[in-house]
């Protein structure tokens, strides 16, 4: 197997597992870890995507920088709205 296709796989296993458990959890700090573990998924694939002929694409590497650091200003602001939910449920 090349290094590709182990990426690959990695990814898209990383992807179904987080779409699983979106739709199977209900409370709000998994429902944020499993979009945290959709993105790094993506990313994954995104990376796995990029490689030509044994070459890197830069491109699609500052892509997925871009995106990490937007998704941690995302988790961020979910973790906040997610408390901010769970205090109007003990008043």
């Amino acid at each position: 197997m090349t290094s590709e296709l182990i990426y690959i796989c990695a990814g898209s296993s990383l992807v179904g597992l987080a779409l699983y458990r979106l739709a199977t959890y209900g409370d709000m700090l998994l429902r944020v870890l499993s979009l945290n573990v959709l993105a790094i998924g993506i990313a994954v694939l995104i990376f796995a995507s990029a490689r030509n002929a044994g070459m890197t694409d830069p491109v699609p590497q500052a892509f997925v920088l871009t995106g990490i650091v937007v998704l941690v200003g995302v988790t961020a602001a979910l973790l906040a709205l997610a408390e901010r939910i769970d205090g109007h449920d003990d008043e």
